[in-house]
């Protein structure tokens, strides 16, 4: 088993692909966001904005971006079919 099967079937990749999982990195894409939004007069503030758009896109299309970096599947819908 390589690892991008072997994330695919940790608890931690069912947990993300989960609908919960994927509320929970759309809430922190728009924390992220907002917080950047706020730091918008130093330099941090578009590179939070950046930086939480990525959970939020991923969440809300429903990727895993994780996977694909470990050259696993990015659809959550494929992670959430292989077995345990």
């Amino acid at each position: 088993m390589n690892i991008a099967e072997s994330f695919g079937r940790s608890g931690f990749a069912r947990f993300v692909n989960s609908p919960a999982g994927r509320i929970t990195r759309i809430v922190a894409g728009i924390g992220l966001i907002g917080w950047g939004y706020t730091q918008l007069s130093t330099g941090m503030g578009l590179a939070l904005i950046v930086v939480g758009l990525v959970p939020l896109i991923a969440g809300a299309f429903d990727l895993c971006l994780i996977s694909a970096l470990l050259g696993g599947p990015i659809s959550g819908k494929r992670i959430r079919g292989s077995k345990p």
